[in-house]
């Protein structure tokens, strides 16, 4: 692979930024189905709203690794890693 196909690479950080929507989505209704989980021994169940108000805040550190594991894969299809 050349230098200048390797310098049009996208980055963990901007795959990071395109997953966090999905980040989102996931950690809320992860987080609203584990509040219903503690609801059987006596903990309040969360709201929607503050399920996604947590998705929000915890999207981006959970798409990260995700990104980084994508980009692991797209630099293993390309050859990169060898």
């Amino acid at each position: 692979m050349s230098e200048e196909d390797h310098s049009n690479r996208i980055s963990v950080v901007r795959l990071a930024l395109y997953l966090y929507p999905l980040g989102i989505g996931a950690v809320g209704i992860n987080l609203f189905f584990l509040s219903l989980i503690f609801s059987w021994i006596g903990w309040p169940v969360m709201s929607p709203y503050l399920a996604m108000a947590g998705g929000v805040v915890l999207g981006y550190p959970f798409a990260y690794p995700f990104a980084r594991h994508i980009r692991y894969l797209m630099d293993k299809a390309d050859g990169l890693l060898d």
